[in-house]
């Protein structure tokens, strides 16, 4: 549902998008701009961010590491300061992928850093934007999870964890912040097209002694529909949980994925 086009800036709901200078997160902050959403974003790479607001100059980015608790309370109360304290979605989309071997190898720094970035990162912004939402009294939080928050996942312990991590704060939240009138949600992307799929079958090749294409070819024939999602399928259904169509959709886990069936095909 696109917002009226007269609606005067000040009017205009307020949405705030983390690791959106590509992917995933772009798509989205493109789509709610489109749709009339006053949206900010921020990310680790300050040249994705001059690069999308080169394509959208209404978007405001900022440059942010989510691990990092003091940048993420400066990030939120700038948005809060050029709003008027005014919040009304909050899309917590940066991670980072993890290593990709078996648990005996996988680096301690590695599953501290995947931690920080996918679980940390999120809980900092929650509990700093929160209370504009309930200010408000009414609102959207749409944390991005994975079908590694559904399945086991040989091979990607880091990964793994991280996201069954944030289908436990999705859940609670929702309970918690749903008698202020926010509703709280998990989208569960499956593989998405592009770079970081790209990078995750490469390295994941590597450990297996294969070619790159026979193991995408894996990948893609555990998903029903046999192809890989887009980041557009996903900024999708963010649009719709930020809308009134989604009004009593709470504390929900979405897969978008063309139905996967399995993590853990044998190679």
């Amino acid at each position: 549902m696109e917002l009226s086009e007269t609606m005067k800036q000040e009017e205009r709901p307020v949405a705030l998008i983390t690791g959106a200078g590509s992917g995933i997160g772009k798509a989205t902050a493109l789509t709610l701009e489109a749709s009339g959403y006053r949206v900010f974003i921020c990310d680790v790479d300050p040249a994705a961010i001059t690069a999308l607001q080169a394509e959208a100059p209404g978007i405001t980015g900022v440059v942010c590491n989510v691990a990092d608790e003091a940048a993420v309370d400066a990030t939120v109360d700038g948005v809060l300061k050029e709003t008027g304290g005014r919040l009304d979605v909050l899309i917590n989309n940066a991670g980072i992928s993890g290593m990709n071997a078996p648990v005996e190898e996988v680096d301690s720094e590695d599953f501290r850093r995947t931690m920080d970035v996918n679980v940390n990162g999120t809980f900092y912004f929650l509990r700093r934007a929160v209370p504009a939402l309930k200010a408000l009294g009414t609102g959207t939080i749409v944390n991005i999870a994975s079908t590694a928050a559904l399945f086991g996942y040989p091979n990607r312990t880091s990964y793994a964890a991280s996201k069954w991590a944030i289908i436990g704060l999705t859940k609670t939240l929702a309970m918690e912040l749903g008698p202020f009138g926010i509703r709280v949600n998990a989208i569960c992307p499956g593989s998405v097209e592009g770079p970081r799929i790209d990078g995750v079958i490469e390295r994941d090749a590597r450990n297996r002694g294969m070619d790159a294409a026979e193991v995408r070819r894996i990948y893609e024939s555990q998903v029903s529909m046999r192809k890989f999602v887009s980041a557009e399928d996903i900024a999708g259904m963010c649009l719709f949980l930020a809308s009134g169509n989604a009004g009593m959709v709470s504390g929900q886990v979405i897969a978008v994925d063309g139905h996967t069936e399995s993590l853990s095909v044998p190679f």
